[in-house]
C-alpha cells in the first residue's frame, strides 16, 4: 500500500474522497487529511507519504507552494492537483514542478480510477528498480543509514540533507527523524563531526594552514571554521595543533 495525504480547504471535499472512493482497492492508504499546504507539509514532516493529492487555490500555503517546495528539496513524494480551476498556467506549473497529474473539480470516479492507476503502475516500477538489495540479509534501516553515511563520509565538504533524503528515496524532513531517531544523532551534527574529525587530521600535517584546513573541509570563512572546532575538539585549531606538535607553533 502506497500512503496517500489528501490536502484541499474544502472539508466537503475531503470528505467525499476520504469516504466514497475506493483507495485501497487500487493500492493506496489515505493516512491524513490536511487542510492547507503548510498543514501538509508539517504532516509529512511526521509521517513518511509516497503521494499528495492536493488542492491549488488554498489558504496559508496553496498547492503549487507545496509543489515547488516538494521539487526544490528533491522529495520522492508524487503529487497530483486537484482544482476547480482550468487556466492553462497552473497546468505549465503544474509540469515545472514535475506534479504527476492535474483534475478538475468536480472530480469523475473514472478520471480519478485512472489517474491513480497510472500512477500505482509507476510507483511500482519505482520501487523495483530502487529496492535496496537483500540478499546479505541487512534490515532496511540499516541500509538506509549505512547508505546516508556513505554519501556524507565522501561529500562532507558540501553534503546536504536533501541530496541524502534523493539517495534514499526519502522526504528530507522525514529523513531527519529517521537518522535521528537511528543514531541519536542529528544528520547536521553527523556532518560536522566529519569535517572536524578530518579537520584535526589536516591539522597534524604543518604544509597547510588553518584557513586551509576551513576549506578543505568546507567552511568558506575561518572564524566559522575556528568557533565549530572549539566547541567540538575544545581547543582552537591553532592550540589543537600546537598541543599535538610542539615544533608547529610557527605555522599557524
Amino acid at each position: 500500500m502506497y500512503k496517500l495525504l489528501l490536502v484541499d480547504d474544502e472539508v466537503e471535499i475531503r470528505n467525499g474522497l476520504s469516504q466514497y472512493f475506493p483507495w485501497s482497492e487500487i493500492g493506496f492508504e489515505l493516512v491524513g487529511q490536511c487542510e492547507n499546504g503548510k498543514k501538509a507539509l508539517d504532516f509529512m514532516a511526521e509521517k513518511p507519504v509516497d503521494v499528495v493529492l492536493c488542492d491549488i487555490m488554498m489558504p496559508v500555503l496553496n498547492g503549487l507552494e507545496v509543489a515547488k517546495s516538494l521539487y526544490e528539496t528533491k522529495s520522492p513524494v508524487k503529487i497530483i492537483f486537484l482544482s476547480g480551476y482550468k487556466d492553462f498556467e497552473y497546468a505549465k506549473q503544474a509540469l515545472e514542478y514535475d506534479v504527476k497529474g492535474y483534475i478538475v473539480k468536480p472530480t469523475k470516479y473514472d478520471e480519478l480510477y485512472a489517474v491513480f492507476s497510472k500512477l500505482k503502475l509507476e510507483l511500482d516500477e519505482q520501487r523495483r528498480t530502487a529496492e535496496p538489495e537483500e540478499a546479505d540479509g541487512a534490515p532496511y534501516a540499516q541500509k538506509v543509514i549505512a547508505a546516508v553515511k556513505a554519501y556524507a563520509e565522501r561529500h562532507y565538504q558540501d553534503a546536504t540533507l536533501e541530496e541524502a533524503a534523493a539517495r534514499v528515496h526519502m522526504n528530507p524532513f522525514y529523513l531527519s527523524k529517521y537518522f535521528k531517531e537511528k543514531t541519536g544523532q542529528n544528520f547536521s551534527d553527523y556532518i560536522v563531526s566529519l569535517r572536524m574529525t578530518k579537520a584535526a587530521e589536516l591539522l597534524m600535517d604543518i604544509r597547510y594552514k588553518t584557513y586551509e584546513v576551513s576549506e578543505l573541509v568546507g567552511y568558506s570563512h575561518a572564524k566559522n571554521f575556528t568557533r565549530t572546532f572549539k566547541k567540538f575538539h575544545g581547543v582552537s585549531p591553532r592550540d589543537y595543533r600546537n598541543r599535538h606538535i610542539p615544533s608547529a607553533e610557527a605555522h599557524p
